[in-house]
């Protein structure tokens, strides 16, 4: 009975939402999960009959099979979308799954570098070696804009407003977005740009990037992780670094620094506010630090008072 229905959502995806295969295969599974949980439980009904319910019931199955709330959330998400199918496509006339729950996810804070840690990171860079200079202008770009890695590897020459303190970014989904760069990225830019990419042979279809590999042709992300995992452990640096730890930092000192939260989604090139809000974590010293000088019930009182 739901094979039909699964073949038509399957289209859906494939032609109206031009999703990727990976991810149609992703939403089919989790539908074949809800049918797998009918056919366990004896439950007939067809996707107009299934309720609330039905839906609360099926969860709890799934959480009940030893599923992380992560795997759960992603299977909600999957049923959600069958039933936006199923209303475009008038076979239900009401969407049961609208008041479905799903479980609440703990946003894993990511390691953040403080200034200090970047700088020291930087002046590891071993500026007699070719690709130093490269290095250099990479890594002040990307803390400056708060790229990321795959927006710092097809940074384009023709989309550099140096003179005006801009870099024009193609994000996620093709999205432009204009970022401000601060004057040493600028300053570290021209010097590779005009004293050492100038000197290097590039490869044809590469004659716009930026940052090229000793083989003139673009960079790979494993490439940036290399490098700045290389410098973080010459810098002494023990936390978990990877090239997102300098896209977190650009947000978190940008945060902490009294940025209006939508200018920095803006920056950041992020789609949702909430993606954004992720950054707004201060440390506890922080926080208490300005709870004692700013809250009159906290004034004049010692710490865990």
């Amino acid at each position: 009975m739901w094979n039909a229905y699964k073949k038509g959502f399957k289209a859906y995806l494939q032609l109206e939402k031009s999703l990727s295969d990976n991810s149609v295969e992703a939403y089919l599974h989790d539908v074949d999960k809800l049918t797998e949980y009918l056919l366990a439980t004896g439950n007939a009904k067809a996707p107009d009959e299934i309720e609330l319910k039905d839906l609360q019931h099926f969860v709890q199955w799934v959480a009940e099979l030893g599923m992380t709330p992560a795997s759960q959330a992603r299977i909600i998400s999957g049923i959600r979308g069958f039933y936006k199918y199923c209303l475009s496509e008038d076979i239900t006339k009401v969407d049961p799954s609208t008041l479905l729950e799903a479980p609440r996810l703990k946003r894993a804070l990511p390691d953040v570098l403080s200034f200090e840690e970047i700088e020291n990171m930087i002046a590891e860079i071993d500026l007699s070696k070719p690709d130093g200079g490269r290095n250099k202008a990479i890594l002040e770009t990307m803390y400056s804009c708060g790229l990321r890695v795959s927006e710092v590897v097809n940074l384009q020459i023709s989309s550099l407003y140096l003179d005006v303190g801009f870099v024009r970014v193609i994000g996620k989904g093709d999205k432009e977005r204009l970022v401000p760069i601060g004057r040493d990225a600028v300053k570290y830019i021209r010097l590779y740009k005009d004293h050492i990419r100038i000197h290097q042979p590039v490869k044809k279809g590469f004659e716009d990037h930026l940052f090229l590999s000793k083989h003139g042709a673009a960079l790979s992300r494993v490439m940036i992780f290399y490098i700045i995992k290389d410098l973080a452990k010459k810098a002494g640096i023990t936390k978990n670094i990877s090239p997102h730890t300098l896209r977190h930092s650009f947000a978190t000192h940008l945060v902490e620094g009294g940025a209006d939260l939508r200018a920095v989604q803006e920056m950041l090139g992020h789609e949702s506010i909430t993606t954004t809000e992720i950054y707004t974590h201060l440390d506890r010293d922080y926080l208490r630090a300005t709870l004692q000088e700013y809250h009159p019930a906290y004034k004049n009182k010692a710490p865990g008072k």
